[in-house]
C-alpha cells in the first residue's frame, strides 16, 4: 500500500508545477542578487570622448621615443613630451596606468621591427610626426578650453 502512494504522490501533476516555480523562483533570486551586487558596484566614469585619441597620442610618443632614437636622435625628447602630457592631464592611477601602458604599446611595437634605422623607419617617423601633430591639434581644437 505505500508503493501505491508513493507512486500516486510522484504523478501528482501540482508538484511538477510546484518545482517549475521553485526553479523560477531560484532564477529571480539569483537575478535579484546579481542586480543588487551590480548597483552597489561603484560606476565606472564614462569616457571623455578624446581620451581615445589621448591614448594613440601616447602611443605615437612611445613610437616616437624608439623610432627618433634609433636613427640617430639622442636624448628622451618623446618621452618628455609623454611626461608633459601625463602632467597636464593628472590622470588618476588606473587612467595613468592606460597612459603608460599606451606609450609601451608604441615603443614595443617598432623595438620588435627595427633593429638600424631603415629607410622604412625614417617614413614610419614621418608619419607618426603628421600623425601625432593632427591629433594634437584637433584634440585641442575640439576640446581644449
Amino acid at each position: 500500500m505505500a508503493l501505491q502512494a508513493t507512486k500516486c504522490f510522484a504523478t501528482k501533476p501540482w508538484l511538477s508545477h510546484a518545482k517549475a516555480l521553485m526553479t523560477r523562483a531560484s532564477l529571480l533570486l539569483a537575478c535579484l542578487a546579481v542586480g543588487i551586487a551590480v548597483a552597489a558596484s561603484p560606476a565606472r566614469a564614462v569616457e571623455a570622448p578624446f581620451e581615445p585619441g589621448l591614448m594613440r597620442l601616447a602611443e605615437v610618443l612611445g613610437s616616437l621615443h624608439f623610432l627618433r632614437n634609433l636613427c640617430g636622435e639622442k636624448g628622451d625628447q618623446w618621452r618628455a613630451e609623454m611626461e608633459k602630457l601625463l602632467e597636464s592631464e593628472n590622470p588618476d592611477p588606473e587612467r595613468r596606468a592606460r597612459f603608460i601602458a599606451s606609450f609601451n604599446r608604441g615603443y614595443r611595437s617598432f623595438s620588435g621591427t627595427y633593429t638600424r634605422c631603415t629607410p622604412s623607419a625614417t617614413e614610419a617617423i614621418a608619419r607618426y610626426m603628421k600623425e601625432g601633430e593632427t591629433l594634437s591639434r584637433d584634440i585641442a581644437s575640439r576640446y581644449g578650453n
